[in-house]
């Protein structure tokens, strides 16, 4: 989600300087101007608006939070929020701290869903809820970020896949990998790098996400790559020796509701207050530093074709307003002769939150597929992948193979 990191930084700017301006305001309003009367006294003259104003801007940069959502989102829908439950800690392989939990039936079909940069296994919160009474709903927090360490603050993509396949060889079948973002990323990292874990995977869902250094594939993509080195990774390495200062300026920057602003350039056009406080606060509680890290991993990151050189079942899915990952890398991936592309209309990059109704019902179509016999209870009605049932705003677009 790099372009929303670049979002945050200017955020965090601009809530730092209304700050500063309420600072300034009220220093004034506080040293007035000394006037001679005709009578030849001294008065200090004051100017109540300095004191107005500033004691606003001061107020808006610790309540923002409350007011921004109400302004950039609409209420209803399903409360999205970080809640944890049955989680436990293990060994991963590259000797990190894995916080992993474990919904849903003994017996039933696992399904192992890895989040995106800068959120935790919370962001799965609609998914454990509508999943997990068929499936073993198997949600982690990449290592650095939520509840799990990595070593040293070391942050990659490899060491991502290696943990993601000691968890997977942890459990007593394959399972449907599905990974958003960067959880994609480390899907197809954990394909190219270890092909003999093909056994243990049943299929992949891969959300909003792409095959290569993902400012190729963003939004800008050629001012940012032109950026790359000159500014962009100067930056993060900044960040992370400035990282207690950065992580101060985070919190005030989600406190004035700078964070959201900036955060709801992820949404299409459904998204829900809830849904908006719980990416901000849970892009507030990534550590500055290992933020930075994996930006610099993920723009030296690449797997092009090595979903076209699998016959892993996949299911592509990507939103047509995506700004972050754009919808012709989820094409791109789609051209896999294992491969099902699904479009949903009207979503950005947080699709998986905004319309998890159609992005859960793609996941247990598609786990049920590849998985056929093993669900429980009730199967759904039959769908084919890449449509929701009575919903106009997901579309199929044909694949093309080379």
């Amino acid at each position: 989600m790099f372009i929303l990191t670049v979002a945050r930084w200017f955020a965090g700017l601009a809530s730092a300087a209304i700050l500063a301006g309420a600072a300034y305001l009220l220093w004034t309003w506080r040293q007035g101007e000394w006037v001679r009367d005709p009578a030849g006294e001294l008065w200090r003259l004051r100017e109540d608006w300095r004191l107005w104003t500033g004691l606003l801007l001061l107020a808006w940069s610790f309540v923002g939070r409350w007011i921004v959502p109400l302004l950039l989102t609409k209420g209803g829908g399903r409360r999205s929020r970080p809640l944890r439950s049955q989680g436990a800690i293990q060994q991963g392989a590259s000797g990190s701290s894995l916080y992993v939990e474990r919904h849903g039936p003994v017996g039933a079909p696992y399904i192992v869903f890895t989040h995106g940069w800068g959120m935790d296994c919370t962001f799965w919160d609609y998914a454990r809820q509508d999943l997990s009474e068929r499936f073993q709903v198997v949600r982690w927090d990449l290592p650095g970020l939520g509840r799990s360490r990595a070593p040293g603050g070391k942050v990659s993509l490899s060491n991502f896949a290696a943990d993601l396949l000691g968890l997977i060889a942890t459990l007593d079948r394959p399972a449907v990998l599905v990974g958003h973002s960067i959880g994609g990323m480390t899907i197809q990292t954990l394909l190219r790098d270890h092909p003999s874990s093909l056994e243990r995977v049943a299929g992949v869902v891969l959300l909003n996400t792409t095959y290569t250094n993902p400012l190729k594939t963003m939004v800008f993509h050629r001012l940012l790559l032109g950026i790359q080195k000159p500014v962009l990774e100067p930056l993060m390495k900044l960040t992370v020796l400035l990282h207690p200062v950065v992580w101060l300026s985070k919190w005030q920057s989600y406190l004035s509701g700078s964070t959201h602003a900036a955060m709801r350039l992820g949404f299409g056009r459904f998204v829900t207050r809830s849904q908006l406080e719980h990416v901000a606060l849970l892009a507030t509680r990534a550590p500055p530093a290992i933020e930075a890290r994996g930006d610099l991993a993920m723009v030296h990151w690449d797997a092009t074709g090595v979903l076209e050189h699998s016959q892993t079942p996949a299911l592509v899915v990507g939103g047509d307003l995506d700004i972050v990952t754009k919808l012709e890398a989820s094409e791109q991936l789609a051209r896999a002769p294992a491969a099902r592309l699904m479009v949903i209309e009207g979503v950005n990059h947080m699709g998986p939150l905004e319309q998890a109704d159609r992005y859960n019902q793609a996941i247990s179509a598609f786990a049920l597929s590849v998985q056929p016999g093993q669900g429980v209870g009730h199967p759904p009605a039959p769908m084919e992948v890449g449509q929701a049932p009575g919903s106009p705003s997901v579309a199929k677009r044909p694949v093309t193979h080379p």
